[in-house]
């Protein structure tokens, strides 16, 4: 939570705000990996990429 608490503060700083979708889709892709990866929805979501 640190590293995100430093890129909040990073962006907030520099009015980087663009950044910040950026970084939410990132996050949601990583989330849908690890999650999707051992569960029954996996065939599916590889269909995606």
């Amino acid at each position: 939570m640190e590293s995100l608490k430093d890129l909040w503060n990073f962006m907030r700083a520099r009015k980087k705000y663009w950044l910040s979708p950026i970084i939410i889709i990132l996050l949601l892709l990583g989330l849908l990996i690890v999650f999707g990866g051992g569960s029954a929805l996996a065939p599916f979501i590889y269909t995606l990429f």
